[in-house]
């Protein structure tokens, strides 16, 4: 069977893949492989937060610069990494720096628990006025995330779609 990739480069080379536009797959990822493996998990979150209409790129890039600032400033190594990818860095990765952590979707979830209530203890979620049952998730609904991957960065990754 021939893919959908292959059929578009062969009609770009044969100069008529102006003509013939075939979309790229939905599921198309291109940091699979690159910042992690392919994800054998999703999931669909719904979030209970509405976007802030001051989010941007520039607000998701900070708000993860953060982040990682205050893993950096602890007096221990920071146990994952976190970035922004996308044009308009809107799909945040995050990718366990060690052996062993997120290993499971239980250790990722974990971990993604773990970041609900370090947010919770912030000025910005109390100078925000939120709901305490606001999670990680809805933060980053809020800053106009679209997507989570996590993953241990060898074998596992679990995708959260973001509505």
């Amino acid at each position: 069977m021939i893919s959908t990739r292959l059929v578009a480069l062969l009609l770009a080379l044969a100069g008529i893949g102006a003509i013939l536009a075939i979309p790229a797959r939905a599921d198309d990822d291109r940091r699979a492989g690159y910042y992690y493996p392919e994800p054998k998990s999703s999931e669909v979150y719904v979030a209970r937060a509405t976007m802030l209409q001051q989010a941007s790129r520039t607000l998701r890039i900070g708000f993860l610069t953060g982040l990682t600032n205050k893993q950096l400033a602890a007096p221990y190594p920071p146990q994952f990494a976190v970035f922004a990818k996308g044009d308009d860095a809107d799909r945040m990765i995050i990718v366990a720096l060690a052996d062993g952590q997120f290993s499971t979707l239980y250790r990722a979830r974990a971990l993604l628990a773990q970041l609900t209530a370090m947010m919770r203890g912030t000025d910005l979620f109390r100078q925000m006025g939120v709901d305490d049952f606001f999670t990680f998730f809805d933060m980053a609904k809020m800053f106009g995330f679209k997507e989570i991957v996590i993953s241990d960065g060898e074998n596992f990754a679990h995708r959260i779609e973001i509505e």
